[in-house]
């Protein structure tokens, strides 16, 4: 079976580094937590890391966090269906919102349950997402501050998830200033100004962020070590605290190029073959992992001289060249995932996911 390794302590070193550049520049940031899907052992790790505040977009995953740590406070960050207003009053302190009947609802279910509910308002900056448009925004306020056991503790906005809109100064300057307009209208006090994610932190660095963005959101950069605004790794910070292994069922010599009638594969793609690779052979080596786990294209090896060739619902092929390095079947191979690689592997039932503590 394929596993995936967390390093605990390489994980400890991104939280401190990153918590102390949040400090130095007095800002609060929650943790995303939707990368770890709901994985008990891995939220218990982060959780000893003493984290205040946690985030996740699935309200069954918050429902472990506070099995865990009751007192832990938990941000649902993504605008609330309908039919899960309950579990969100329940578990979550605080959701971010779009829709005014959806809080509406949120405040009538805060009522049953003898709660007061945060909300953050996220408002449009051009990403195309969720947002209140900014044209609509005051009379949304309006609305909101009208509704009983909801209690509005900032306003935040998303960038780059969707179309890659990197968050700019000036576009950051436009939410500070949303704020400043709200709390001078209707005489209130905004604590959080949420403008901040794992793409922001460069601009952080650069002494770029305006002052009033005081909230960051930070799952990416805590978990995989990468400058998302610059796609790199981000310095300081380790890309390998998560690790996949897969091991060889299969290694044998045979030609690069199939032979026979060619059609499309399982994903309904058709290959086009160098004819200068026709007669050539080379070593290949079929391992534990295939597209119902991760598709190959988010899985790095480690060992730069593999390179995959192919996969299949539950087999990756990869080529091994002239195999110098003496791989053989039962052998691990190791690999580095992308962001959106983990997410399909933390997903994945067949992949055991394990704990690494550092070596002392």
């Amino acid at each position: 079976m394929a596993f995936l390794t967390m390093n605990t302590g390489k994980l400890k070193d991104n939280f401190d580094y990153l918590n102390t550049l949040f400090k130095n520049h007095h800002i609060q940031w929650t943790v995303v937590s939707k990368l770890l899907s709901g994985h008990k052992d891995y939220l218990t790790e982060l959780l000893k890391l003493g984290i205040t505040q946690l985030s996740d977009s699935r309200i069954s995953n918050i429902k472990i966090l506070k099995g865990i740590q009751p007192d832990i406070e938990t941000i649902f960050i993504k605008p609330p269906a309908k039919r899960s207003l309950k579990n969100v009053i329940k578990y979550a302190d605080i959701s971010m919102n779009t829709e005014i009947r959806t809080i509406q609802l949120l405040s009538e279910e805060a009522k049953r349950q003898n709660k007061i509910h945060k909300i953050m308002i996220m408002i449009e900056l051009g990403e195309l997402r969720e947002g209140v448009m900014r044209d609509k925004f005051i009379d949304f306020f309006q609305k909101t501050f009208s509704l009983d056991n909801i209690e509005v503790a900032g306003i935040g906005t998303n960038l780059s998830c969707l179309y890659g809109v990197l968050p700019t100064k000036d576009k950051l300057i436009q939410l500070s200033l949303y704020k400043q307009l709200i709390e001078a209208k209707f005489n209130v006090k905004i604590p959080y100004v949420s403008g901040g994610s794992s793409v922001t932190i460069p601009l952080l660095q650069q002494g770029l962020l305006p002052k009033g963005i005081n909230h960051f959101r930070v799952g990416e950069s805590l978990f995989m070590g990468t400058d998302v605004y610059n796609d790199k790794p981000l310095e300081g910070l380790h890309t390998d605290v998560f690790q996949l292994y897969a091991e060889i069922i299969e290694l044998t010599k045979k030609p690069r190029v199939p032979s026979g009638q060619m059609g499309t594969n399982v994903e309904g793609e058709a290959y086009d073959f160098n004819e200068d690779d026709i007669g050539e052979t080379s070593y290949r080596a079929i391992i534990d992992l295939g597209l119902l786990d991760v598709e190959e294209s988010h899985i790095m090896s480690v060992d730069k001289k593999i390179k995959i060739v192919g996969a299949s619902s539950d087999m990756i092929v990869l080529d091994l060249g002239e195999n110098h390095q003496g791989y053989k079947v039962g052998d691990l191979v190791k690999f580095q995932l992308d962001y959106m690689g983990m997410l399909r592997v933390m997903n994945s039932r067949y992949i055991e996911k394990r704990v690494v503590s550092p070596a002392r």
